[in-house]
């Protein structure tokens, strides 16, 4: 399936707004229609439907990609790795959790462009762990404009991201520090994107960095957590907030079964049952 998809991408279609109309040019399934191949797909690995909704979800892959065109990447490749995510996630994607394929594959397409932004970006690479990725794609959203925060803006932007002042101004630095070069021009130490101006091939390198090794580490528990968002999604409400309050609660012990129950007005046996059927379609759904 994948090398089909591949096929798709590369066809000689001559630029990339002709690929663009291509795209969309292919209806959105029907909720109906999009259960059928899906099912076919997962049950009897059909190839064709795999096609089909591969194809009716390649704007959606555009639409997604658009979001990180200020990076100074090429359109076309962002794309393609987010091509690849959609392809994951439908390989994946169980119709018995009952949710949407764009809702469940968004996850991937993402995952993908972010790991081409963050090996492509730089020379220097400015994310290595988890947290630091999140740190990187949020602060890019959170700038109001060029050059450094002032102290407020720090945080402001320490507060929404839920991290500490120091993180901030060290990811700032990272990202605003230019690769340094022999032969450095006005031109140069002006340009918005440090990797389309550079004219020299002598940089520093950090014999320290480890930065492949990192990526794979970080990678299981970025599927891991993709997984269990994924399989939240098919939860009610009510019992979303079971699950998150009972066992993802990260800012204080686990609640009791008591405590839920006053909340929302009924018995904590009637919690534990809620609770006990959550868990089961987590599994189901994170299994799948």
């Amino acid at each position: 399936m994948k090398n089909q998809v591949r096929t798709i991408s590369f066809l000689n279609i001559g630029s990339l707004d002709a690929y663009i109309r291509m795209a969309n040019s292919f209806s959105i399934l029907s909720p109906e229609k999009e259960k059928l191949l899906a099912e076919k797909l997962f049950f009897y690995r059909d190839i064709e439907s795999a096609k089909l909704l591969i194809l009716s979800n390649l704007r959606f892959v555009i639409h997604v990609a658009k979001n990180y065109s200020g990076y100074g990447l090429p359109q076309a490749d962002l794309i393609q790795e987010g091509n690849i995510g959609l392809m994951k996630a439908i390989r994946r994607f169980n119709p018995n959790i009952n949710v949407r394929l764009v809702s469940f594959a968004v996850h991937w397409i993402k995952s993908e462009i972010h790991e081409y932004v963050l090996k492509n970006w730089r020379i220097v690479k400015v994310a290595t762990t988890k947290a630091q990725r999140k740190l990187f794609f949020n602060l890019r959203k959170s700038k109001k404009r060029l050059g450094w925060f002032n102290l407020h803006e720090i945080d402001i932007v320490a507060r929404e991201l839920g991290v500490s002042r120091q993180e901030v101004k060290e990811m700032e630095a990272r990202m605003s520090a230019q690769d340094i070069t022999l032969d450095v021009t006005p031109s140069d130490s002006q340009s918005d994107y440090p990797m389309s101006n550079m004219r020299s091939s002598l940089h520093l390198e950090d014999k320290k960095s480890n930065f492949a090794t990192k990526v794979e580490q970080d990678n299981w528990a970025l599927h891991a957590v993709n997984k269990l968002s994924n399989a939240l999604l098919v939860l009610d409400e009510r019992s979303q907030q079971i699950i998150k309050r009972r066992w993802l609660n990260k800012n204080s012990s686990k609640i009791t079964l008591q405590t839920i129950a006053q909340d929302y007005g009924i018995s904590a046996e009637r919690v534990r049952q809620l609770e006990k059927n959550a868990m089961k379609k987590l599994k189901i759904a994170i299994e799948a």
